[in-house]
């Protein structure tokens, strides 16, 4: 499994970890978990840009290709996001823990976000993944919004995914651009470029390992909602299957 050790010599460079994009697909898919907990220390521009570069290679809506990306390495702009991120921390992250309960699970990834929230501005690089073109903000169905995201998230899993690969941490969050036109004025955004979500990335404090998933049987239906006939089933591997 890949691991966040760094190369030969304590090398993290590209160069030193560009072989490890060569992981498995399955491993990486089934190891790839948000990784909040991240090392201060520097992560490698071209590292970086290789991760966007495979984002390139998605899908988009009508093949737009309408993505743009600001990778965000500057402390004063990091403050202010980490800033955007604490107020709205204060209103989720305490409406999260009364939801959760004593649920212990859920309560260690509140514990992750916490930390991530408290060390935002610490984040060696934060990747801004946004969509251009003029949104219309005329009623239109929801399936318009739908559309429009689609373009974008694709790419954005190929970014996590190449993190995972390389031994990055890496993670999806949204609540730091809870206010969208301090987002833009932040990064100098044009209107017609909207922000959509943050990848804060740094080398994991700790390591990757296997995730922890409700059996697809559990949340796959066919035909009509409410129909499962595979519920409790399991084919990642023979042992998991159920007969």
């Amino acid at each position: 499994m890949t691991t966040n050790e760094p190369g030969p010599d304590g090398d993290r460079s590209y160069a030193a970890v560009a072989d490890r994009l060569h992981m498995g697909l399955v491993d990486a898919m089934e190891t790839q978990r948000a990784v909040r907990r991240v090392l201060p220390d520097p992560v490698d521009d071209d590292i970086v840009l290789r991760c966007i570069e495979l984002g390139l290679k998605a899908p988009t809506g009508s093949n737009g290709q309408n993505w743009q990306f600001v990778v965000i390495k500057d402390r004063a702009v990091l403050a202010s996001f980490a800033q955007r991120y604490r107020q709205a921390w204060k209103l989720y992250g305490g409406m999260g823990e009364r939801v959760v309960g004593d649920d212990e699970s859920m309560r260690k990834v509140l514990a992750a976000v916490r930390w991530q929230v408290e060390h935002f501005e610490e984040s060696p690089v934060v990747v801004v993944p946004c969509l251009e073109g003029a949104q219309r903000f005329a009623p239109v169905p929801a399936i318009a919004a739908s559309s429009w995201y689609g373009s974008v998230y694709p790419s954005v899993q190929n970014v996590l995914l190449a993190a995972r690969a390389m031994g990055l941490g890496a993670s999806l969050i949204t609540l730091p651009l809870w206010s969208v036109t301090l987002s833009r004025r932040t990064l100098g955004l044009p209107l017609t470029v909207q922000p959509i979500c943050m990848i804060p990335m740094g080398w994991p404090r700790g390591r990757y390992g296997p995730t922890t998933r409700k059996p697809v049987g559990d949340v796959v239906h066919l035909d009509r909602f409410g129909t499962r006939p595979w519920r409790g089933q399991s084919v990642g591997s023979p042992a998991g299957r159920a007969d």
